[in-house]
């Protein structure tokens, strides 16, 4: 894939890796990671694990670079890493049955002003919303929304037909459309809120 201009496609600098140069693996990543948060955060649904996962998927990739069997394919290889990391760490909570630490939340910064509490209660609230999406119809919105991908790259790399990538997208659209609609409707219930 190339990342635009003279950026080197992603099978010249998977070689580079594979010849140890450190640089060409920078690049691997940076080129990546908007994709691999998108993912770690669509199966994880919190943003402190998803950087988590992300991290140590991406290092994992990277270590076994030589497994990469297409590196043309290297997005698609790099995005079942991460999402087998995903979900291992979701299991794993599971097994522990506390909270991860962004359920657990973060105080408010200090000078936390109006406008930026607003945005934390819409981020909030979108947030529940996908939350109750199911992974993979989280996955599919987050990346058509987010990262731009057609169905036909979904569908390759969520291992499901192009028909049923369209299907999570519009099934998972009207959950949040109704997720959020009644969230701004008890809003306007409510009034303002004042802290």
């Amino acid at each position: 894939m190339k990342a635009g201009g003279d950026d080197p496609a992603d099978e010249v600098l998977v070689a580079r890796v594979r010849s140890g140069d450190v640089a060409a693996a920078d690049q691997l990543v940076r080129r990546h990671l908007p994709l691999a948060y998108t993912i770690a955060l669509a199966v994880l649904g919190g943003r402190t694990d998803a950087d988590d996962v992300c991290q140590d998927a991406l290092l994992r990739a990277l270590e076994k670079i030589d497994d990469c069997r297409s590196p043309s394919r290297f997005r698609f290889w790099l995005a079942q890493i991460v999402r087998n990391h995903a979900r291992n760490a979701l299991a794993k909570r599971r097994v522990r049955g506390g909270p991860s630490l962004d359920e657990i939340g973060e105080p408010p910064a200090p000078g936390h002003t109006s406008e930026s509490a607003e945005r934390g209660e819409l981020r909030a609230a979108l947030l529940a919303a996908l939350d109750r999406l199911t992974p993979i119809q989280r996955e599919v919105v987050l990346l058509k929304d987010l990262e731009g991908w057609d169905h036909r790259m979904i569908a390759a790399a969520l291992g499901v037909s192009e028909g049923m990538s369209r299907q999570h997208l519009f099934v998972a659209r009207g959950a949040l459309r109704t997720a959020l609609g009644a969230e701004a409707r008890r809003d306007h219930l409510e009034g303002p809120r004042h802290g």
